[in-house]
């Protein structure tokens, strides 16, 4: 017992001084200023079967406070089967800045969506390549907030995403994603790899020629993920811009069903980090069985523990939503630890289970 209550405490003291570390020290972000140069920048969006999403994405791009002059719209259509083309065509009309393709031809040993990507970046111009996804809203000021992050090393800027929902599933997923991106945050601040977030993100030319791009990635079902590992080799810096600017919105997976298939997928990403990245995480998971077989030998103990470490997280999670200008319930997020368990033992037995993972209507084994 003493040894699993040893455990429990170092656990809970390392996320403490993680946690206060951070919040005093880092969570760096860089507000906007005026441009000394207006650079030409290129929004790049690959969409499949995406007729309910991309209204509101169509919508957020309208009201970009960007000079119109200074910006192009490129969208991929790969293989829709539903109106997802003649959406993005009737907009493309409108704006003399946009334009569409449908992506047919793909090569079977790559990934759909990195080859419609690379397909359009090869017709855009812009010094600057923006990514956001067909289900995602992106703020009126995105352009220059991700901009701001970037120095004379920086290759890749990453902002951060909020899931949006109603229900209490849906509110443990928006937290679920502020764990992640904290996670994220920290490890960009003390210049650990770690990844690229494909919907909301900014590659500067320079680095994307340089790592080969999309194109030359191999084949994962986390693109984003290979894109930063192909920057990172060429000596290039990643930067998190975690502010209000930088924030964009995404919806929230509806079943369990969904979310498990989600989670499938980024699991071949993580089983890509290195070694390290994946004992942190694995020790993060063992923190549950420990504290539920403590609870049957000494319940007092094993509650004041849940709770101190419930409360630390809470504090961590809440602290870094209000970087980015949002507020999460103090209630959820002091349960979260009840949504949070659940779902990464069914995500690891989902992950092993002899099935296909499904991703944008297509079966990959």
């Amino acid at each position: 017992m003493d040894l699993i209550i040893g455990f429990i405490i170092s656990f809970i003291l390392v996320q403490f001084l993680l946690g206060v570390c951070h919040i005093l020290f880092f969570w760096k972000s860089i507000p906007v200023k005026k441009l000394d140069k207006i650079p030409f920048v290129s929004i790049l969006v690959a969409a499949r079967n995406e007729e309910n999403q991309l209204p509101r994405l169509l919508e957020s791009f309208e009201k970009l406070n960007y000079p119109a002059d200074k910006l192009e719209f490129l969208f991929a259509d790969d293989q829709s089967e539903d109106t997802t083309f003649s959406i993005l065509s009737q907009w493309c009309k409108k704006q003399s800045n946009a334009r569409v393709w449908k992506v047919e031809e793909f090569d079977p040993a790559k990934n759909p969506k990195a080859q419609a990507i690379a397909f359009i970046e090869k017709k855009s111009q812009g010094e600057f390549l923006f990514f956001t996804d067909a289900d995602c809203q992106v703020p009126p000021n995105w352009i220059e907030g991700l901009l701001a992050g970037f120095s004379e090393k920086t290759g890749l800027v990453i902002g951060v995403t909020q899931v949006k929902g109603i229900r209490l599933f849906e509110k443990f997923q928006e937290l679920d994603w502020w764990l992640t991106l904290s996670f994220i945050k920290v490890a960009s601040d003390w210049e650990i790899p770690t990844t690229g977030m494909g919907n909301n993100m900014c590659i500067s030319r320079k680095a994307y020629e340089e790592s080969g791009g999309f194109e030359k990635i191999k084949f994962s079902l986390t693109e984003d993920l290979e894109i930063s590992k192909s920057i990172l080799r060429e000596g290039f810096k990643i930067f998190n811009q975690v502010s209000p600017v930088a924030l964009a919105n995404t919806k929230a997976e509806r079943s369990i069903g969904d979310l498990l298939s989600q989670r499938k997928r980024w699991m071949h990403g993580v089983m890509t980090l290195p070694v390290y990245m994946k004992a942190l995480l694995a020790l993060q998971f063992f923190y549950f069985p420990a504290i539920i077989y403590l609870l049957f030998l000494n319940l007092p103990l094993a509650l004041g523990l849940w709770f101190l470490k419930s409360a630390l997280q809470a504090s961590f999670l809440i602290k870094f939503a209000r970087k980015a200008g949002k507020s999460p319930s103090l209630f959820t997020s002091l349960i979260f630890d009840f949504y949070l368990f659940p779902i990464t033992l069914l995500t690891i037995v989902y992950y092993f289970w002899p099935s296909a993972t499904k991703w944008k209507s297509r079966n990959y084994s």
